[in-house]
């Protein structure tokens, strides 16, 4: 195989690590939502999610005040939605009237699940630390929701500059874990 150089630029497109996600936060105005894709899994039990959220998205305050969110998974059927998310601010458009979600209330938080996503994640902030440096916030998974209909999501996953993949076969593998 011959390899060639690579913009590290684009790096991220190499290591984007899951599906994108709408992050959904409440406060002065009503609930938002954000297209993010830059978050990892950080711990099992209980369940540690990492993202990073810059200073310059109107979510960042709304976080940093609020210490909660949900972590919504749609799946390719809302990719218009989500595009529509991503490009534009909460400050200035209310996105749930705007792209057709329904805002369901969670259990554990005051931020909104999205109905039409087939998993909501509660989360509350747990570590700050990396938040000026690096807009890095740790949330505990507090309370998961699932459409139990949705056996095989397909999930969005972002390239960068308006490319997404879409994940979709599944395969098996032998595992230690039982």
């Amino acid at each position: 195989m011959a390899k060639r150089s690579f913009p590290l630029s684009r790096v991220y497109t190499l290591l984007e690590p899951g599906p994108v996600v709408l992050l959904t936060t409440d406060g002065r105005g009503g609930p938002d939502a954000m297209a993010m894709s830059w978050h990892t899994m950080l711990e099992f039990e209980p369940p540690l999610v990492g993202c990073v959220i810059s200073n310059r998205d109107w979510s960042y305050g709304r976080i940093k005040r609020s210490r909660e969110c949900v972590l919504n998974v749609p799946t390719a059927e809302l990719a218009e939605q989500v595009v529509g998310c991503g490009n534009t601010t909460g400050a200035e458009v209310d996105k749930f009237a705007r792209f057709g979600l329904t805002a369901r209330p969670a259990k554990k938080v005051a931020a909104p699940l999205i109905d039409e996503c087939y998993a909501s994640l509660e989360c509350r902030v747990v570590d700050t630390r990396a938040v000026n440096r690096y807009g890095f916030f740790v949330l505990e998974v507090v309370h998961a929701w699932v459409d139990p209909a949705v056996t095989a999501p397909r999930t969005l996953h972002h390239r960068g500059r308006g490319v997404f993949m879409v994940a979709g076969e599944t395969i098996r593998l032998p595992s230690r874990m039982k």
